[in-house]
């Protein structure tokens, strides 16, 4: 290929994006990152900042099936499907519902246990290498419930996680109190996990990686790219304003928009989109200790430098349909009667697309069309927890290392 020839082309400037640039200058390589828009002005904008090193349950389960019939009947609730989109995700919904089954379910939480262990251990190096150690924050988490019979109700995923050697604490009365003054006395009990972690803010540690990365070497070009193509020993690159681009090997880490990239190639991969509303209120609307999860109403509210952040919740709408920020309005009201000196005044709205697919575990591996292209993408809530892994293991693909886990489970050709 000519001399013009782009080492590596990562597409997308998310948190998945720039940490997988990050981790390919740090072992040597050259890379352009690509985004139509800029360093993480998408979904990584305003996601909730937490590090979910514990989260190794797949969405998909038995429980949460049980609870979809009512949840579907709350336009507003912790999961909908906007009625004219549910034509185009049935077919993602059939295989969300084989992903619960016993076999997938444990298959699932191994796959994400190991690629959980490799997140912690990746991203801590690269807080160190990037000198922001002072943007996380080990806070821990706490999970409420309104009564001890939800409690038990989720106690087997509390086991799968104390399995996998995670370490969590049930809290009551007095110690429910001291890690979250001023929440409502309906909540009965939580479960605190000491290990979690929260950045400063999703953006600004976003953006540090990205100038990070910038500082080591990297590159950034703003374009939207149309369409890949393996070319000779590389991939031409055509952009929407009529320009083309050669790389010698390329990573789709476009989020929610990568399908529109990998589908031409030949993965059918069942890519959609979990659309996330939040409201985030003034710093000081709240004495907000930790970040809080509310698992039976679908939202967190987590403690940012830029605010009080109150979101989460579930949209089945794809990319195209207009935002219903009803779903935000309703979460804010929740958190208002659970946190009563909550001041809901001079928030700002935000929506998001998460990338999600059936099982809850990323598609991380070679296109079929050539070892040159390495997919990167469908990490739903989890993007910011594994975007370091993911990166380490792009790297270890393009580099022809062997990949630091077991990338079986998460190949993009397994559907």
């Amino acid at each position: 290929m000519s001399n013009d020839t782009i080492d590596i082309a990562v597409i997308g400037a998310g948190i998945i994006g720039l940490a997988t640039a990050f981790k390919l200058v740090e072992v040597g390589r050259r890379v352009v990152i690509i985004d139509r828009k800029g360093i993480a002005e998408e979904t990584s904008r305003g996601n909730a900042g937490g590090f979910a090193f514990s989260d190794i349950l797949p969405t998909a389960s038995s429980g949460v099936l049980r609870k979809l019939p009512r949840w579907l009947a709350d336009p507003l609730g912790p999961l909908t499907i906007r009625p004219e989109y549910l034509p185009q995700i049935t077919p993602w919904l059939l295989r969300f519902w084989r992903a619960s089954w016993p076999d997938r379910r444990e298959a699932s939480i191994r796959a994400q246990s190991a690629l959980m262990r490799l997140a912690a251990s990746e991203m801590a190096s690269l807080v160190a290498s990037a000198g922001i150690g002072d943007m996380v924050h080990a806070n821990g988490v706490l999970e409420l419930y309104e009564s001890e019979a939800e409690l038990r109700a989720d106690m087997p995923g509390w086991e799968a996680r104390r399995q996998e050697n995670i370490g969590f604490t049930e809290v009551r009365g007095a110690d429910l109190a001291a890690l979250q003054p001023g929440l409502s006395p309906r909540f009965a009990v939580g479960v605190f996990v000491p290990a979690w972690q929260t950045v400063s803010d999703p953006f600004d540690f976003a953006t540090a990686i990205g100038r990070a990365a910038m500082a080591r070497g990297a590159t950034f070009r703003r374009a939207e790219v149309l369409s890949l193509a393996p070319s000779g020993d590389g991939v031409e690159l055509r952009l929407a304003d009529g320009d083309s681009l050669a790389a010698r090997q390329v990573v789709v880490a476009a989020g929610a928009w990568s399908k529109r990239l990998t589908a031409p190639l030949g993965d059918k991969i069942p890519l959609d989109t979990e659309r996330g509303y939040n409201t985030t209120l003034p710093p000081g609307a709240f004495d907000l200790k930790r970040q809080l999860t509310f698992p039976n109403h679908g939202f967190v509210v987590a403690p940012l430098t830029s605010g009080i952040r109150v979101g989460g919740a579930v949209e089945l709408g794809g990319l195209d349909l207009k935002p219903n920020f009803a779903r935000a309005d309703a979460m804010l009201k929740k958190a208002k009667a659970f946190m009563p000196d909550l001041q809901t005044e001079g928030g700002r709205q935000w929506m998001g697309f998460r990338p999600s697919l059936p099982d809850s575990l990323p598609a991380i591996g070679y296109s079929q069309a050539g070892r040159n292209i390495v997919y990167a993408f469908g990490h739903g809530h989890l993007g910011l927890t594994q975007s370091a892994a993911t990166g380490r293991l792009v790297a270890d693909l393009l580099n022809d290392a062997p990949a630091a886990i077991d990338l079986t489970p998460l190949s993009p050709q397994r559907f």
